[in-house]
């Protein structure tokens, strides 16, 4: 929440002292929460520095709507990106590759089978929705980021391929959920493909 937005919960009255305390106990539930937040990031933030993981934390982090806490998730998570064959089964893992329908000599694609890992799959969601308004041009490391520079470099080639095929989906009158998932997809395999350059040194 913005500070301005804290004023104007701090400037609403209510005529009944009921309706007023009511409020104040979810706004402390709300601070609370916050505070909870802050410091399980700082724990996430301690351990992704670690040497076991910085290098290939601070290489997914160079893809947008990467920050260092989703960075570290899906590297936490994946364990190894070597793991999985290529990209693709990557992304089927996460649940984010669509579900097929055959019968008889056709068929046709569904919504994503969502049959994978659950948090992952809503980070990857959630992050993609920063290329509806993003630039193709590289991201600015963070203070004490080191990534690898062709990890650097692959993740700024995967900026500008997600920037143009959002701007497509959009104009081709694609849903933007529809196109958000889809960038999920392949923001998933820029993930891959960067975690996996690290680790193949």
């Amino acid at each position: 929440w913005t500070a301005a937005h804290w004023a104007w919960i701090r400037s609403i009255s209510f005529p009944e002292k009921a309706d007023g305390d009511a409020l104040a106990y979810y706004v402390d539930a709300v601070r609370q929460a916050m505070e909870d937040k802050k410091r399980l990031e700082k724990l996430v933030e301690a351990e992704a520095s670690k040497p076991r993981w910085k290098r290939r934390v601070d290489s997914v982090r160079c893809l947008k709507g990467i920050d260092v806490t989703s960075a570290a998730d899906l590297v936490f998570e994946a364990g190894e990106f070597s793991r999985f064959k290529n990209a693709r089964s990557f992304a089927a893992w996460l649940g984010l590759t669509p579900s097929e329908h055959s019968s008889g000599e056709s068929a046709r694609q569904g919504g994503i089978t969502k049959a994978g890992n659950k948090h992952l799959r809503r980070v990857l969601v959630e992050a993609a929705w920063h290329y509806i308004s993003a630039s193709p041009h590289p991201k600015d490391l963070a203070k004490g980021q080191v990534p690898d520079p062709a990890a650097r470099r692959h993740a700024a080639k995967g900026i500008r391929r997600l920037v143009k095929r959002r701007e497509e989906m959009l104009g081709r009158g694609v849903h933007k959920n529809k196109a958000n998932v889809a960038t999920a997809r392949e923001l998933a395999c820029w993930c891959w493909a960067v975690g996996r350059m690290i680790e193949n040194g």
